[in-house]
């Protein structure tokens, strides 16, 4: 048995009983049995859906306390999180009823005009899956939802220490009718457990939220079977001096620390012009100084604890690091137990922790540039590459500077933590592989296959 704590009073709050190797063995075959034997009808699926997403709502007050107890997220944003799963399913359920194949003009081909072809798309069979502690409900919706809107059955690891939530969400689905063989949920440490999933042989596609190291173990692990991968990132936002100032410091305050700072997407790197950079840090420091820090049940907190104190304890040191080597902090670097003050550095290197790696912490630094071409060309300059932000007034700058940014996601006067659920989201370089979004996720989690007819 494993305890789960709260994230803010340290007290434990639950336990889970962490899954054998055979149990997960007896999960995969439950669910490979269940594939072959009940078949969902689109309008079937669509209808189980759609009552999850109904019973998350009917359920959004003690979800949303779930999450703040066993995440340490503020109110306000676990609250939202509950909305945002409930969006996630229903998009599934949507998605379920139309997810087709192409038309393919074969008859353009010479000596061709006889024939139809077209695609459809089949269920890939067992979808095994891995999220991360940082969206304990809805990032677990995007993976499962997906699998069982395409057709698929579904084994699930959530991180033990984050597992209330996916357990809750697994009891709605069970409850509005979703067949037991076709969702199971196993709790464990990434190795055994997740580890054996992710090298079970009758696992047809595998979707994980993690570290980029993990992630590239998984890919290695699956060899030809397919996955998808949503991994690490440095995230930047840059600001140009033709921005809207104080429409940028806001979203990028609330990028780089809402949730900790505990986002793939979390801005790590902000960007400003030198033109505008003392006038744009005033008006940045004051919505820091603004954010309220402390319990996340109180409706008013903006951020709470880190995961674990020893996560905050780490953020400290990378901050204490960078200081040593010359940066600068603008504002907090104060850590008490879990809670890590958002803190702004100046004179941050690309040599410093806190710019070479994730630091998955509230801690952003401002680095100043002269040119968006510097600006993008710096933004580049990391083996990851998940999103960014970019404010700017200048079309013609926007749109070059989005197709130039080499990241997988890009948005234009706002943040790089920007995120609507029903968008295709992924990553380039060591930032992952695959797409999420439902209607994308479930491309993924399907095959296409061609079919022609000799007429």
């Amino acid at each position: 048995m494993v305890d789960v704590t709260d994230k803010f009073t340290g007290e434990a709050i639950a336990s889970v009983r962490c899954a054998s190797t055979a149990q997960v063995d007896a999960a995969v075959a439950g669910a490979k049995a269940g594939f072959a034997t009940v078949k969902l009808e689109p309008h079937e699926r669509y209808r189980l859906l759609s009552r999850v997403a109904d019973l998350i709502l009917e359920n959004r007050q003690g979800l949303a306390e779930t999450i703040v107890a066993e995440s340490g997220v503020p109110w306000k944003d676990s609250d939202n999180e509950v909305a945002r799963a409930a969006e996630t399913f229903r998009l599934s359920a949507e998605e379920a009823r139309r997810l087709v194949g192409e038309i393919v003009p074969i008859q353009g081909a010479a000596g061709q005009s006889h024939r139809m072809a077209f695609t459809i798309r089949t269920p890939r069979g067992v979808v095994g899956g891995v999220s991360a502690f940082n969206s304990p409900l809805n990032m677990v919706a995007h993976k499962v939802a997906p699998a069982l809107a395409a057709g698929n059955t579904v084994v699930f690891k959530p991180p033990l220490v984050t597992p209330l939530s996916a357990t809750r969400l697994f009891e709605l689905m069970l409850e509005a009718g979703v067949p037991a063989g076709h969702i199971a949920l196993v709790h464990g440490d990434g190795d055994p457990v997740g580890q054996h999933l992710v090298e079970h042989g009758d696992i047809d596609f595998f979707t994980f939220t993690g570290s980029t190291p993990v992630g590239k173990r998984i890919k290695a692990a699956r060899g030809m079977r397919p996955v998808a991968l949503e991994l690490g990132s440095i995230a930047a936002t840059i600001v140009c001096a033709d921005a809207d100032l104080k429409r940028a410091a806001m979203r990028c305050a609330q990028s780089g620390f809402r949730r900790q700072g505990q986002a793939c997407t979390s801005t790590q790197r902000l960007f400003v012009q030198r033109d505008v950079l003392d006038a744009f840090k005033a008006l940045f420091l004051a919505e820091v100084a603004g954010l309220v820090v402390g319990d996340p049940r109180d409706p008013a907190t903006d951020v709470g604890p880190m995961i674990t104190e020893a996560e905050a304890v780490r953020a400290e040191t990378w901050v204490r690091e960078a200081v040593a080597q010359g940066a600068e902090v603008l504002a907090g670097g104060v850590r008490q137990g879990a809670v890590f003050q958002p803190t702004v550095l100046a004179g941050a290197t690309t040599d410093m922790k806190v710019l070479s790696e994730e630091i998955f912490a509230p801690v952003l630094s401002i680095l100043p540039f002269d040119t968006l071409d510097e600006a993008i060309d710096r933004v580049n300059a990391t083996e990851f590459g998940l999103a960014a932000g970019l404010f700017t007034q200048d079309i013609q700058a926007a749109l070059q500077g989005a197709a130039r940014l080499h990241v997988g996601v890009v948005h234009l006067n706002d943040a790089s933590s920007s995120r609507v659920d029903l968008i295709p989201f992924a990553g380039v370089k060591d930032s992952g592989v695959g797409v999420e979004g439902p209607k994308y996720a479930m491309r993924e989690m399907t095959e296409e296959r061609l079919v022609t007819v000799t007429l």
